[in-house]
């Protein structure tokens, strides 16, 4: 393997955990946790949504985002609804609350990415999104088959 291959995944994760933690220097007024704001997130580009969904997109058990869910809720920033076809599931809401400050927090989630990308050219920041949805794509694909020998 070159540098290159043994670099990638330390590379992302350091990338991932500045953008979340350059985040939270921007909202740290809002009173949010990293994962309150992340689940915040979620919910407010998905509109509804349901707990299984976030757990799987936060990659947090089930009972832990209920139980950030129970802040949330009491914090006034999310509502549980029930979903009209399947009265076992919860769905979860942006509130009032979240929604007044909705596009605050993409205008900011925005500005972060432009530091991040700061002084590379917008071509090689298409270059770098195409990619890694390519990553993604590939990656969901092994996941989904189950395939155990990586190319």
């Amino acid at each position: 393997m070159t540098s290159l291959n043994l670099s990638l995944g330390p590379l992302l994760h350091d990338a991932a955990r500045l953008i979340r933690r350059r985040f939270e220097q921007h909202t740290a007024d809002l009173g949010l946790s990293s994962a309150q704001w992340r689940l915040l997130i979620h919910v407010l580009k998905e509109e509804r949504v349901t707990q299984a969904r976030l757990a799987e997109r936060l990659e947090i058990e089930p009972i832990s985002v209920s139980r950030l869910i129970d802040r949330m809720v009491q914090a006034g920033w999310v509502m549980r609804e029930t979903d009209p076809n399947d009265r076992r599931v919860r769905l979860i809401v942006a509130s009032p609350r979240a929604l007044s400050i909705r596009e605050s927090l993409f205008q900011t989630a925005r500005g972060v990415y432009a530091e991040a990308l700061a002084g590379i050219p917008s071509q090689d920041q298409a270059a770098l999104i195409d990619m890694l949805q390519t990553l993604t794509t590939n990656l969901s694909e092994a996941i989904a088959t189950g395939c155990k020998d990586p190319k």
